[in-house]
C-alpha cells in the first residue's frame, strides 16, 4: 500500500507535464540534478573540513565566532517618538 505502482508514476508524470509543459520538464530536471550535485559537494566539503565546532561541557555543540564577529556589536535601537497632533 505504501509503494507506488507504475500506473501511479505515469499519472504523476502526466500531471507534471500538464502543469509545467513538456519543454520545461528537461530544464527543471537538469537544474534539480545540478542543485543536488552542488548540495552533495558542499556536504562533502563540510565533512572534510576540520571541526570548527567545539563541544560544550554538557555535550552541546557550540559554534565559535571569529574574532571580528565577536567584537562587532549591534547598536541599540532607539524608540521613535511621534507627535500626537500629527498622528
Amino acid at each position: 500500500m505504501g509503494s507506488m505502482s507504475p500506473a501511479h508514476w505515469l499519472i504523476v508524470v502526466l500531471v507534471f507535464a500538464l502543469f509545467f509543459g513538456a519543454k520545461r520538464l528537461p530544464d527543471a530536471a537538469r537544474s534539480l540534478g545540478r542543485s543536488m550535485r552542488i548540495f552533495k559537494s558542499e556536504v562533502q566539503v563540510m565533512h572534510s573540513e576540520p571541526d570548527a565546532d567545539a563541544a560544550d561541557s554538557d555535550g552541546a555543540t557550540v559554534r565559535r565566532l571569529p574574532a571580528a564577529e565577536q567584537s562587532a556589536q549591534v547598536p541599540e535601537a532607539k524608540p521613535v517618538l511621534r507627535d500626537s497632533a500629527r498622528a
